[in-house]
């Protein structure tokens, strides 16, 4: 397990950070237990190793106006590596993409999309992805009301694995 590498304080540091990336150095070492200097170093660590992606506010779509989001189903004709790499490089130019993700199975890739409404995720949908390159069908379906959107890992579920292969 990829997490087993890490010790107890470096899960802890992982696990606060991910509720609240912008606590100061301070309080996060004090809700670890360890003292702010090694705490910043472990931090950094992390960074460096790819555990922390980066850090970002979690904004709301609708107060910022973007009041329809989408998920868009879509399959490809060809499924040749060449083709995956295309189709997520142009998903990533476009804007309304926020997620993009491959499948196995029936769809080849479901998107996850934002708009400020019905009408300009339309004119994305058809001058767009149903027109793009590779394109063989999109289906989508709009969000009605998210009941869960928790990011990152469930730090609790980690611990528990651990402490029973111990």
């Amino acid at each position: 397990m990829a997490g087993s590498k890490l010790d107890p304080i470096d899960r802890k540091i992982l696990a606060e950070l991910q509720d609240d990336g912008r606590m100061t150095n301070v309080e996060l070492a004090k809700r670890v237990g360890i003292s702010a200097p090694p705490c910043l170093r472990r931090v950094r660590t992390l960074e460096e190793a790819g555990y922390i992606k980066g850090y970002h506010a979690d904004v709301d779509a609708r107060q910022l106006g973007f009041e329809v989001q989408v998920f868009a189903m879509v399959g490809l004709h060809s499924q040749a590596e060449a083709d995956l790499v295309a189709f997520e490089s142009l998903c990533r130019s476009w804007p309304l993409v926020r997620e993009c993700h491959m499948l196995n199975g029936e769809i080849d890739f479901i998107l996850k999309c934002v708009a400020p409404d019905l009408s300009s995720f339309q004119t994305f949908l058809t001058e767009h992805l149903t027109s793009a390159p590779n394109v063989a069908s999109v289906r989508t379906s709009l969000v009605i009301r998210g009941a869960k959107d928790d990011p990152g890992v469930p730090f609790d579920v980690m611990e528990d694995r651990l402490s029973q292969s111990a």
